[in-house]
């Protein structure tokens, strides 16, 4: 009996559906969610969420947030989350040379800029190494 997955954004629903298995980049680690599994709550790391529907398999990026468990279900609420295959290469590839000049022109920038500039470069290599391993017809 497949359970419930719902991936969750800020800004929408990035997935929802019945799941045989859901594979989520835990802060511990790589977790392999079946149903019936123990009750968890985990924070996420950047990473890949992998879905195995009864007959394909979706990928997802994910930006932080955080995994709730629950025997029948899995939610997960993304700080971003992006499906593979929605993934623009060319705009993330855009972004990631905005950052790189960033971090190059630190200039006066305050710690929290610093970092912010950090994340969008980390975000920006998750999605263009996702796209180029995970999308249909690579």
């Amino acid at each position: 009996m497949p359970m419930r997955c719902e991936i969750v954004s800020q800004d929408r629903i990035v997935f929802e559906d019945e799941a045989e298995m859901v594979v989520i980049p835990g802060a511990a680690g790589e977790m392999g969610i079946l149903p019936h599994h123990a009750a968890l709550l985990s924070t996420l790391k950047y990473g890949i969420i992998r879905v195995k529907l009864r007959d394909r398999e979706l990928y997802f990026t994910v930006a932080g947030g955080i995994a709730e468990v629950q025997p029948d279900k899995v939610t997960i609420l993304a700080d971003a989350a992006e499906n593979v295959e929605e993934i623009n290469i060319q705009r993330a590839e855009e972004a990631r040379v905005r950052a790189e000049q960033a971090l190059k022109d630190r200039g006066s920038r305050s710690g929290d800029e610093y970092l912010a500039i950090e994340a969008a470069l980390r975000r920006s290599n998750l999605r263009i190494d996702a796209a180029r391993r995970y999308r249909p017809g690579r």
